[in-house]
């Protein structure tokens, strides 16, 4: 298993931008898929943008042209960078592994290891 911090959320206003962050420990992040999350009260869970074992990255149309993920392998982080943030994309944000799969996905029941969550609000 792998433990998942995030930081990063916050308040911001409309067009403004954050990055997120997900350091990892107990595991290497690089070997197996990784990925965004987010969640509304009372709505389901979103795939938000994922990077695979190998590197290649993908993120939900609903983000497209504006959210970016990437990792650092050497400080075992991934990162989340939301641009031209809306007030659609208040939600808690949730970085998750998964350790199992040898391949990317948006699917929550995919993923293994979460992390605790950090709250981005756009006004």
């Amino acid at each position: 298993h792998v433990q998942l911090v995030e930081s990063g959320g916050g308040s911001v206003q409309a067009g403004e931008s954050l990055r997120l962050s997900c350091a990892a420990s107990g595991n290497t992040l690089y070997v197996y898929p990784m990925a965004w999350f987010r969640h509304v009260s009372g709505k389901e869970c979103e795939g938000v943008a994922f990077v695979d074992g190998t590197g290649n990255t993908a993120v939900a149309d609903s983000v497209k042209g504006r959210f970016t993920i990437s990792q650092d392998n050497a400080e075992n982080t991934l990162y989340l960078q939301m641009n031209r943030l809306k007030p659609e994309d208040t939600a808690m944000y949730y970085c998750a592994a998964a350790i199992s799969r040898r391949c990317g996905s948006l699917v929550e029941a995919d993923f293994d290891d979460w992390g605790q969550g950090t709250q981005v609000t756009v006004s």
